[in-house]
């Protein structure tokens, strides 16, 4: 069985962040690493079904792409 996407912004996103973040993402109107780049990394950490590993995923994300957390330099 093929995985088919189930969250518009998936592919915003790194491989390997789960449903959960995404839901939690989308639920928080963030849509893509520039949106998520706004927040910082403690209001996402504190958003429901964002875990540790999701953080980091994230963070690696923002960071190859040369954007950071709102409020970290």
């Amino acid at each position: 069985m093929s995985r088919t996407s189930t969250h518009p912004n998936e592919a915003a996103f790194p491989k390997g962040v789960g449903g959960p973040v995404l839901r939690a993402l989308a639920n928080a109107n963030i849509r893509s690493l520039g949106d998520l780049a706004k927040w910082s990394e403690g209001d996402v950490a504190a958003l429901h079904g964002v875990g540790p590993k999701g953080l980091r995923l994230l963070s690696e994300a923002l960071g190859e792409a040369g954007k950071h957390w709102h409020g970290a330099r």
